[in-house]
């Protein structure tokens, strides 16, 4: 049975994710518009963090895809990287069910949660300083809502970084490096180059090199530790 969210659990998972209509990124606010004119099918907003709210693993990306998850409404879901998080997690015992990249295809985390740096698809992918800075609220806010959370991969510097500050760390004293991990303040942060296709293409990122990391995080955790809301 999913377990009953208290007054406070439930303000601190409000504070996580952003409004549906979201207006704090103006240039993201217009990106978003654009594409629900062109694709009103779409999801078109900010992405949603996936998986339990008891996780002590948080998988924190850069932000959504146009065609991923912009458009299903889940992170990673519908894009490329998405095929290789999700197959590594479930390899690892954090994944449960088959992953069709749609939202509906009933594949659920165990005691993992997926999120984003920042919510809302960037142009060409790249979202600005300024909108990573506003959107680290979120991530600080989700970190505080899982009262579990004892790892952390961050996918990429950005993501990286983000999560740095978000703990209130300075990102020059825990320099990024795939492989490395950091203590930060009661966790254990590991760092990972992003699953992208342009990473996995190019070889920078094999996915032996992404099973390391995540094989890492599994012997620091031990064994998968189902919460009442998997």
């Amino acid at each position: 049975m999913p377990r009953t969210m208290t007054t406070a659990s439930k303000a601190a998972e409000a504070a996580a994710e952003p409004a549906r209509d979201c207006p704090l990124c103006p240039r993201l606010v217009a990106y978003r518009m654009a594409n629900a004119a062109a694709e009103p099918g779409w999801f078109n907003g900010p992405a949603p963090s996936f998986g339990p709210s008891a996780a002590r693993l948080l998988v924190v990306g850069l932000a959504p895809g146009r065609t991923g998850a912009n458009r299903t409404g889940r992170p990673f879901t519908g894009d490329f990287a998405g095929e290789l998080l999700y197959a590594t997690l479930t390899r690892h015992g954090w994944g449960r069910g088959m992953f069709r990249a749609d939202p509906a295809d009933g594949f659920v985390l165990v005691d993992a949660m997926v999120s984003n740096a920042v919510r809302c698809a960037p142009p060409e992918n790249r979202p600005l300083p300024a909108e990573i800075a506003t959107c680290n609220g979120f991530l600080a806010a989700r970190m505080r809502a899982l009262p579990r959370l004892a790892a952390i991969v961050a996918l990429g510097r950005i993501a990286h970084e983000a999560v740095l500050r978000a703990r209130g760390l300075r990102p020059a004293a825990h320099p990024f490096a795939h492989g490395a991990r950091h203590q930060v303040d009661g966790v254990t942060l590991f760092d990972s180059y992003h699953c992208s296709r342009y990473n996995q293409n190019t070889r920078r990122l094999t996915p032996e090199a992404f099973d390391a990391v995540f094989a890492a995080v599994r012997a620091h955790l031990g064994p998968p530790s189902p919460s009442p809301d998997v």
